[in-house]
């Protein structure tokens, strides 16, 4: 089974400018990135409770390769949009694009929650247990609508990603040890309700 790719972006505007990033994000950034051959999905998430960065965005791709294409490269990087140029400039961006390794085919549903876990560095070898332990800490619970695992572009470096998408939100915490040795690598835990 072929893989799916992602993009998955984390972004900080100042509190000034957010009013300009959301109109560029929602009338521009988003139709762009989903005219892309390949782009499958494009959703925005708002974190809650306090969750930074504030903003998730994540496109699901047919493939890695997408993000390689003629097509992507047309509007991406040093051939962004003016306004893109411009917001980007003044805007925190963390980007992670790869792999999804569990399940492998799915894509981002709506949802009423989405919990981002980042293992910073873990690396592509650590992307099994970082699944295991996802399944363990998410799956069976009633509010869990599906849970995966996205493994960045930098092999021994890589970030792990893991997405659980709810149906409600969760009151409940989860036990680090399911993670074993990767759970050393988390830092980054945010709940994000849809844009």
């Amino acid at each position: 089974m072929a893989k799916k790719g992602f993009l998955l972006v984390l972004m900080q505007p100042p509190p000034a400018f957010e009013e300009e990033f959301n109109a560029w994000y929602d009338t521009e950034h988003v139709p762009e990135r989903l005219a892309v051959p390949g782009f499958e999905t494009g959703l925005r998430f708002v974190g809650v409770s306090g969750a930074a960065p504030r903003y998730l965005a994540i496109y699901d791709l047919v493939s890695p390769e997408v993000l390689r294409s003629e097509a992507y490269l047309r509007v991406a990087f040093e051939r962004s949009s003016p306004w893109t140029k411009r917001v980007t400039s003044r805007v925190r961006v963390w980007r992670y694009a790869g792999e999804q390794l569990h399940p492998g085919d799915r894509v981002t549903g709506r949802c009423a929650r989405l919990t981002l876990l980042r293992f910073r560095g873990a690396g592509a070898g650590a992307a099994p247990g970082v699944a295991a332990g996802m399944r363990a800490a998410f799956e069976g619970r009633p509010e869990t609508r599906q849970v995966r695992v996205l493994v960045g572009e930098g092999g021994n470096e890589a970030d792990v990603l893991g997405l659980v998408e709810a149906r409600a939100p969760s009151a409940e915490g989860f036990d680090l040890a399911a993670f074993g040795p990767a759970a050393d690598t988390l830092d980054l835990v945010g709940t994000y309700a849809p844009w």
